[in-house]
């Protein structure tokens, strides 16, 4: 037997048992890995989130980058699990450092898991509320309004922030301070972008209860003639000549009412 046929074995028999066992843990969590960023996807796309999320920036930028929500969530879930094996070989293996790794890093790598997932939920819940927000308010021909979905989406966006940041060890004191200055600031901004539609929803209470106009009736209002077709909440709609006019119903309010009769 020659000596390279013996010097192999012998190389193999001096590694310590712990050496195997860390490469053995490293070969389960990298097949564990692999496996559970599949079955996420799977779930995920089962789930319908594919479909919830669709339209959303966070996705439509995803696939700029040939890749999607669900599979960066599977990534992630796979990224951690590979995290911790390595960990675990490791500590397996007995690596010198690795106590004081282990109660630093190894302490925080579930907390920046958590976070990272609980931004990008809150970034893809923020784009979804946006959506659904505009599009309840279509039919609302108000330009006050329109500052309101991407208010909801930031306010979505803002609270997932500070999750995230309690997750990685943010101090309470600086989320509570944070928080009240965001609230303050969106009530400011919400008081000074809604006046007007405040304004409107009075009035139109008020016309509502009134009535002292109805569908069909021939109206001059805030500069505009013509036949009343709608009156709702915030605005009253008046067609004339093959145009319609949507007014305000604060400016109905304050500026008056002339009843057309021929």
């Amino acid at each position: 037997m020659s000596a390279a046929q013996v010097a192999v074995p012998d190389f193999l028999v001096n590694v310590p048992y712990r050496i195997w066992l860390a490469l053995a843990v490293l070969a389960f969590g990298l097949v564990l890995a692999y496996l559970t960023g599949v079955i996420n996807r799977r779930l995920l796309r089962r789930a319908g989130v594919p479909e919830v999320i669709e339209g959303t920036a966070f996705e439509r930028t995803a696939r700029e980058f040939d890749t999607s929500t669900v599979r960066i969530l599977a990534k992630l879930s796979s990224y951690f699990i590979l995290a911790v094996t390595v960990i675990v070989a490791l500590t397996v293996a007995d690596v010198n450092y690795l106590e004081q790794f282990w109660s630093g890093v190894a302490a925080f790598l579930p907390r920046l898991f958590v976070a990272v997932v609980v931004f990008i939920v809150g970034i893809v819940v923020g784009d979804k509320a946006e959506l659904l927000v505009a599009e309840r308010l279509r039919g609302i021909k108000l330009p006050e309004l329109g500052v309101l979905p991407t208010l909801v989406k930031y306010s979505v966006v803002y609270v997932a922030t500070l999750i995230a940041l309690g997750q990685v060890g943010v101090q309470t004191l600086a989320l509570i301070v944070l928080l009240a200055a965001y609230a303050f600031a969106l009530v400011l901004f919400a008081a000074l972008a809604t006046k007007d539609l405040v304004a409107s929803a009075a009035a139109g209470v008020f016309l509502l209860l009134r009535q002292p106009y109805g569908i069909g009736d021939e109206v001059r209002v805030a500069g505009e003639r013509g036949v009343v077709q709608e009156v709702d909440l915030f605005v009253t709609h008046i067609e004339t000549d093959g145009e319609e006019h949507v007014v305000p119903n604060h400016a109905v309010f304050r500026e008056g009412i002339v009843l057309i009769r021929e």
